[in-house]
């Protein structure tokens, strides 16, 4: 189930139209806004919203903060965790690649709750949501602005929320394993023609197999590695009949 997104008390409607253009990016529709400034179709949020001004922005509904909790499970994003159990309002949380496996495994309304521009949700309203969520970032700096937050999390989640995207399917089949061990057979012959030391010979063969295991390459990758490896072989036999010849006479 996609969950929905809430902004606490966002104070640029920037944001607002940049968080709503992440979630049309991510098959996201659902905004809520707790206490947002007034903002037009000639302000910022429309401005930075891309096609999200056409629906998503519009369509926000305006929600309290007792709201969410009440109807929803609720997470609570923060820049700012504890360090362990000694103090259990921002603690323990998880990470939004975790959060997106979780999430996965149950069937509920799930909100979202990013808090304001300068200084994130309170302490109270952490102690009321349901689960504390933070991305992983340098301690050095780890806030981010509002609406990068927003995208970096909704990113994660994409498996859950985008059915289908514009990238083409990299699944892919390993060839066949009398292909790969073909290339293998090419190979060795390849350190023939270019009369290899043959007590390294064994080694060689054996670093190829493990580069080649490891690459799971396709059937396609594989004939074309075979193709360049039997090409050269040829060639670097071809040079040692030219050179047999020049010598003999």
């Amino acid at each position: 189930m996609k969950p929905a997104v809430a902004i606490v008390e966002p104070k640029t409607p920037g944001n607002i139209g940049t968080i709503a253009r992440a979630m049309k990016n991510f098959g996201l529709h659902d905004l809520k806004l707790v206490n947002p400034p007034e903002f037009g179709r000639d302000s910022e949020a429309y401005g930075f919203a891309g096609q999200a001004r056409n629906d998503v922005l519009p369509n926000y509904d305006e929600v309290t903060f007792d709201e969410l909790v009440a109807n929803y499970h609720t997470v609570g994003m923060t820049a700012t965790t504890n360090e362990n159990d000694g103090r259990h309002v921002r603690f323990p949380f998880t990470t939004p690649c975790r959060l997106a496996e979780t999430l996965a495994a149950v069937e509920t309304d799930t909100v979202l709750v990013f808090g304001r521009e300068s200084d994130g949700l309170t302490n109270e309203e952490l102690s009321r949501v349901d689960e504390v969520c933070a991305i992983p970032a340098s301690a050095a700096y780890p806030s981010l602005n509002l609406g990068q937050a927003a995208t970096v999390t909704l990113y994660e989640l994409r498996d859950l929320t985008v059915d289908d995207r514009q990238l083409p399917d990299v699944e892919r089949e390993r060839a066949d394993e009398r292909a790969i061990e073909g290339f293998y057979e090419t190979f060795a012959d390849l350190l023939d023609s270019v009369d290899h030391p043959e007590e390294k010979r064994e080694k060689a063969l054996r670093m190829i197999r493990r580069l080649v295991g490891r690459a799971h390459p396709t059937g396609r990758e594989i004939s074309t590695l075979r193709g360049i490896v039997r090409q050269a072989s040829r060639r670097a036999g071809s040079s040692d009949s030219r050179r047999s010849t020049r010598y003999d006479r």
